[in-house]
């Protein structure tokens, strides 16, 4: 199975945009026009990249990514919108995004940021965790899966966006080693969502959320003081 990049825009005159700078490249493209549609195609298709326009007629892009996430559905999402402030962002990475994408843009920025993300979750299953990539890695009651691109707590599924995974998929595979948050950045593949070093520790602190029965004493991602963080290799 091919590349395959979805759009969620209402937008024609955006959606022939997008369909061009995709199939130039060589990638499949479907698109909807509406949330509901979206959705609906979206479990159809299972495209490798998601964009997402943050003003769709129906519902907004914010509770679409929130679905999708609840959904347990890993593709890298990335918004679109002509708002470019910060609260529409922090919401944006807080509905479960990868990326934003402020309107109007350069076609050739587009193309970078998609390929960074497709390169980054390669990266995650088969770069640094290669000779795992069909098994995983379990530690107390969490287990990471890396060919299936999931993490496990209890036996159920914890629901984390594709740079969360891909962040603790980077520790999973050398249990027990501290990384700086430099090296995370290097490994997820510097793309522009992820070169400040106050992102990892805002991705830490989500996972932990997610993982830690105390976020703030946690058993599984630990922090190293002043040198980055690991995952605990023997927790009981």
């Amino acid at each position: 199975m091919g590349t395959k990049i979805m759009l969620i825009d209402d937008d024609p005159s955006m959606q022939l945009l997008i369909q061009e700078i995709i199939e130039r490249e060589g990638w499949e493209f479907c698109c909807a026009g509406n949330g509901a549609d979206g959705l609906e195609i979206l479990r159809r298709e299972k495209p490798s990249f998601l964009i997402l326009d943050v003003m769709l007629p129906d519902m907004n892009g914010f509770d679409i990514c929130r679905i999708i996430r609840e959904e347990g559905r890993r593709v890298p999402i990335m918004f679109l919108s002509a708002k470019g402030d910060i609260v529409d962002k922090s919401v944006g990475f807080n509905a479960g995004a990868d990326d934003y994408l402020v309107k109007p843009f350069q076609n050739e920025e587009l193309l970078l940021r998609v390929k960074a993300h497709l390169r980054r979750r390669d990266r995650a299953i088969s770069g640094s965790v290669k000779d795992r990539a069909s098994g995983s890695y379990k530690t107390g009651d969490l287990e990471v899966f890396f060919g299936k691109y999931e993490v496990q707590l209890h036996g159920e599924v914890v629901q984390l966006s594709s740079r969360e995974f891909e962040l603790l998929a980077i520790l999973a595979a050398d249990p027990g080693s501290v990384f700086t948050r430099e090296q995370i950045i290097d490994e997820m593949g510097g793309s522009d969502a992820v070169t400040d070093p106050n992102t990892i520790t805002v991705l830490v602190r989500k996972i932990r959320e997610k993982i830690e029965e105390d976020p703030a004493h946690p058993r599984y991602l630990q922090t190293v003081w002043r040198v980055g963080y690991k995952l605990a290799d023997h927790v009981i």
